[in-house]
């Protein structure tokens, strides 16, 4: 019986080896790019959510650089993976998107968007054009000049205005409900004020676990995320019924569009458009909320770059009839320095490591193959982060940006995206980042009081925050008053 059983276990070792080496040197027809493959379904995954303690890339792809080259194969939670930090390749893989590769995040959307009788890639193409389309239409160029922009510095004012009465502030987290709040507004009515349900509560602790080891058992921190991903869409999904079985509860938004456009768009259902709107809600939620405490970060660090920033807006203010005025389209347009400070927050913030693509076929680059089916993260940070193109580059220098060439900036710099993938918020990041500094310098001073450290986990975390102390300038009855009717010339003040 011994005999049998220690057989058993060597049959069972020996064929466990076979899984590991067949797992560990995938066979392919040509040349993988060197690398790891980790272990079979964990892969790399631990040391790919380690965090990293800077702004700088993310250890895991840094040590993989500098020990593989720029190229190089992994797998993360069971699914192999290139990793490109080579800006050339990412930008041919980019602009061969349709034909090479595919968008990877949108795969889990597929069950909902199948079109009987289309491929997958036709199916991924319509619902992107269509969210890109929606979103342009209600937070691009034109609704952003026609309409948000005063909305938008009237939403700045207020927060600010609390804030400055509250004692220091969580800057990251005050932010975060300040977006989401303003953006579910917009994208479906929501009353954050009278609502019973706190959904940016519910975004807060699904972002606290969004980057662990994605093991969907109860008593996981994945687990908890999912939990909330779960009661998130049946809020949304509750809400659009409720517009679609009354309809004098239309209001002409985001989701009455998306309501109109299902009886032409085949792929427009009840679950299709939960998913869009918990999607926009998700990415407005982090991204700008984190390139604003970057920017306070870096702004408490650096007073010279506050100084002239205020010089900037002062002098904007000075040359209006009436210095308490909204701002105006020409005004934002005409911010110089300040597009220079949120460039280079953007450069440096990164705060995603890549972008995701999937090959449809089998293709080469640079002598390696990429098989089909494979994922690929182009880390375009690389490029933001290159100490040949950027000097000293996880430094905060927003006047660099005065010596770059716009061949220069093309090529290394893509905050949002790159090829038929660009993120269609881009202005809307852009405006709300300009107008905030705006309203900061013009009416508050703050106070850095605590934190400051940063980590990737490979996205970025504020550890235990940054609090922020504001008060508002001496500008008499200013501060008071509704924004349109302040009559006090600001130069007297300031």
């Amino acid at each position: 019986m011994w005999a049998i059983g220690l057989v058993g276990v060597a049959l069972a070792v020996i064929y466990c080896s076979h899984l590991i080496m067949k797992w560990k040197n995938p066979k392919i027809d040509g040349v993988l790019p060197p690398g790891s493959m980790g272990w079979p379904l964990i892969g790399e995954t631990l040391q790919f959510i380690a965090p990293g303690r800077s702004l700088d890339l993310h250890p895991f792809v840094k040590k993989r650089m500098q020990k593989h080259g720029p190229i190089f194969k992994t797998s993360l939670v069971g699914r192999p993976i290139i990793v490109s930090t080579d800006n050339e390749i990412n930008k041919y893989i980019l602009q061969h998107e349709g034909t090479l590769v595919e968008l990877w995040y949108l795969d889990s959307f597929a069950k909902f968007f199948a079109l009987e009788g289309e491929t997958t890639l036709n199916v991924i193409g319509k619902v992107h054009r269509y969210m890109r389309g929606i979103t342009l239409n209600h937070f691009g160029v034109e609704s952003l000049k026609e309409s948000l922009l005063p909305k938008i510095e009237d939403l700045l004012h207020t927060n600010l205005s609390k804030w400055a009465t509250q004692g220091p502030v969580d800057i990251k987290h005050v932010i975060s409900v300040m977006v989401f709040n303003f953006t579910a507004s917009k994208i479906f009515g929501y009353d954050a004020e009278n609502s019973k349900e706190k959904l940016s509560d519910n975004y807060t602790t699904m972002m606290n676990n969004f980057i662990s080891l994605p093991l969907n058992i109860p008593g996981t921190s994945f687990h908890q995320c999912m939990q909330d991903r779960e009661k998130m869409l049946k809020m949304l999904k509750d809400t659009l019924m409720e517009r679609l079985n009354d309809p004098s509860k239309r209001r002409g938004d985001f989701l009455d569009q998306a309501i109109d456009d299902m009886e032409t768009e085949k792929f427009l259902t009840v679950d299709s458009i939960t998913q869009l709107l918990f999607g926009i809600l998700f990415a407005s939620f982090e991204s700008i909320s984190t390139i604003l405490t970057l920017t306070f970060k870096f702004l408490s660090e650096n007073t010279r770059v506050v100084e002239e920033l205020a010089a900037e807006h002062d002098a904007i203010v000075r040359k209006r009839e009436n210095p308490n005025s909204r701002l105006t389209w020409e005004e934002y347009k005409s911010m110089t320095f300040t597009q220079l400070v949120v460039n280079e927050t953007l450069r440096i913030s990164n705060n995603l490591p890549g972008l995701f693509r999937k090959a449809l076929k089998d293709f080469q680059v640079k002598g390696y193959t990429v098989p089909a089916g494979w994922t690929i993260l182009l880390v375009t940070p690389a490029a933001q982060l290159n100490p040949e193109t950027f000097k000293d580059p996880v430094t905060f220098n927003p006047w660099r940006w005065k010596d770059l060439d716009q061949v220069t900036i093309s090529k290394n710099f893509m905050p949002f995206g790159g090829g038929t993938r660009q993120c269609a918020g881009a202005e809307y990041s852009k405006l709300v980042s300009s107008t905030f500094l705006h309203v900061l310098v013009t009416r508050f001073r703050f106070t850095k009081v605590k934190g400051g450290d940063v980590s990737r986990t490979p996205i970025i975390s504020f550890g235990d925050g940054i609090q922020i102390k504001f008060t508002a300038k001496n500008l008499r009855s200013f501060s008071s008053l509704p924004l349109e009717v302040h009559v006090h010339d600001l130069r007297t003040f300031l």
